[in-house]
């Protein structure tokens, strides 16, 4: 139970070890930030779920992920402007109760996400 993510770099085939992400909670344009992190070598939040079940709470949220550093650093040139820098994610947790997990699946020019178990 709780908030959890979890981030594949298609274009290398595996976790993305090393990237640096941002979890915002959102209220309309507003963003208030939550924690940095960078991802372990299995594409996680080394610490953890983000939340656990007893304090997620109903509302919006918003997890940044820095794409285009992270695939830098893995030695691939990018066009500049690269075509994506950050990928933002912004989704609402309806039902604190249950486990949201937010996957990422990214490449330095596409990017996928659904709501996991």
């Amino acid at each position: 139970m709780g908030l959890s993510t979890h981030v594949l770099d298609t274009m290398h085939g595996g976790p993305a070890a090393g990237m640096a992400v941002e979890l915002y909670t959102t209220e309309g344009e507003q963003s208030v930030l939550v924690r940095r992190f960078v991802l372990n070598r299995d594409g996680r939040n080394p610490d953890g779920p983000l939340y656990d079940s007893k304090t997620l709470k109903k509302g919006t949220y918003r997890l940044v992920f820095d794409v285009a550093a992270y695939f830098r650093a893995r030695g691939v040139t990018l066009p500049e402007p690269n075509f994506l820098g950050k990928v933002s994610l912004d989704f609402g947790v309806a039902h604190a109760d249950q486990h949201y997990h937010v996957p990422l699946l990214v490449s330095p020019w596409s990017y996928s996400t659904y709501r996991g178990s």
